[in-house]
């Protein structure tokens, strides 16, 4: 069944009505051709989902009745946020598809000493194809939530968002001994913050900041993995070691 997120203003309870609005109106009618009678998922961005069920199809509008709500929990209770130092080229275009699917609740681009990319401004063409991605991304892997793209950030900026976190994690290089096991080991988290640097690592200054601010630096293991892989990998790790996988959401 195909997936839609709409804003919690355009679900009615009281009266089971719907309403899409937007691009998606054009991919319903003619990319996925539907027609009335037709059932689609409904996320309404705060992890409610309903069944719901096409009524009528305009130009610019897709009605629907809500035929039943669904009682399932993708979302994790510890929220995951990504600092993703700018990477070069679309590498980004990849860290953000993955790291939607894999459930990081939000992604903070981070100009660091050794990036390269530049965004120009918060209207840059490459943010809203960002956010089209991490929708598009959300649709497919069903989230409950569109994960936030916040940022670009400087460097600074960035150390003051993530004394927010319950805790951060810093993958690098130099670090042997430390997991991400061993750095999470703690009860009472409510986010975590990942740091990855880009293309060309981090300054060692860069280093010595985030640890003054309480960020641990951990290791991936014996292998150099590329920017895109460690934030891949580094998600990935941290939900499974939170969650144990259970598929609820909840912690073991």
């Amino acid at each position: 069944m195909d997936r839609f997120f709409v804003d919690p203003n355009s679900i009615n309870l009281e009266q089971k009505e719907c309403l899409i609005q937007g691009d998606d109106v054009k991919h319903i009618s003619k990319v996925l051709r539907c027609n009335v009678g037709e059932k689609l998922e409904i996320c309404d961005k705060n992890n409610n989902e309903y069944i719901c069920e096409i009524t009528d199809i305009t130009k610019k509008e897709v009605f629907l009745n809500i035929i039943d709500s669904v009682d399932i929990k993708r979302e994790s209770d510890v929220k995951i946020k990504l600092y993703q130092g700018l990477p070069k080229g679309q590498k980004m275009d990849l860290i953000l598809q993955k790291l939607t699917e894999v459930g990081v609740s939000e992604i903070v681009p981070v100009i660091t000493k050794r990036s390269v990319a530049k965004v120009e401004d918060k209207k840059d063409k490459k943010i809203q194809r960002w956010e089209r991605i991490v929708y598009e991304a959300a649709k497919q892997s069903k989230r409950g939530i569109i994960p936030k793209i916040k940022g670009p950030l400087s460097f600074k900026e960035a150390l003051l968002d993530m004394k927010e976190n319950s805790i951060n994690i810093i993958p690098y290089e130099k670090e042997n001994s430390k997991s991400i096991k061993d750095a999470i080991n703690k009860s009472n988290i409510s986010s975590v913050g990942i740091f990855i640097g880009p293309e060309g690592g981090f300054d060692e200054e860069e280093i010595n900041m985030l640890q003054d601010i309480g960020a641990t630096s951990i290791s991936l293991g014996p292998r150099i993995l590329r920017t895109e892989t460690a934030s891949i990998v580094a998600s990935s790790i941290v939900i499974y070691e939170l969650t144990h996988l259970k598929g609820d959401g909840s912690i073991e």
